[in-house]
């Protein structure tokens, strides 16, 4: 998280599945410590959905009242789609994808972000490649995997899973001048 936030340096961040805050935490001392001006959203289910790790008063206790970070409720690529429209649409937005782990809700977001922002730097957390048989959820990973091997070359990727959860980096590819 450290050296994605510090490479590029994002305008906005946008995360979901809130919780107490503990990712939006994480970005927002990062982005303190290494001086970066970043805008980090957050965003959580409404209170009245039911969901088994729905964190309801605890939403963002981490971060809450926090400057450079506000706190959102709805579907998070929604809205975050929504809040990077209205600030004008910035180069490299950072979403930070920690939602429910299904195949189907990454892939959703996924292809949502794709088909809006033409130069989304994404960071995929629990992307481990396991086995079907380890009874891990290994819907991030495949879906990353579909997404590159749908869009050849279009991004450069760094995968950190050398443990569980695993993460994965996905930004636009760095083409070579001629």
């Amino acid at each position: 998280m450290t050296a994605t936030v510090c490479r590029f340096e994002p305008s906005l961040i946008f995360e979901w599945g809130t919780n107490i805050g503990k990712s939006a935490r994480i970005f927002y001392e990062i982005s303190k410590h290494f001086h970066i001006r970043t805008a980090i959203h957050t965003c959580d289910l409404p209170d009245d959905v039911d969901h088994v790790e729905h964190p309801h008063a605890q939403r963002g206790a981490m971060v809450r009242g926090l400057a450079g970070v506000s706190l959102h409720q709805g579907d998070g690529l929604t809205t975050s789609l929504s809040l990077w429209e209205a600030a004008g649409r910035p180069k490299r937005p950072l979403f930070f994808l920690d939602g429910d782990h299904s195949y189907a809700s990454v892939r959703r977001e996924i292809d949502g972000i794709l088909a809006v922002v033409p130069d989304p730097v994404l960071l995929l957390h629990d992307t481990f490649f396991q086995s079907s048989e380890s009874g891990y959820n290994v819907g991030p990973r495949r879906a990353v995997e579909e997404t590159l091997a749908a869009g050849p070359g279009r991004f450069d990727v760094v995968h950190s899973g050398l443990s569980l959860p695993g993460m994965s980096l996905l930004y636009p590819a760095q083409r070579m001048e001629s």
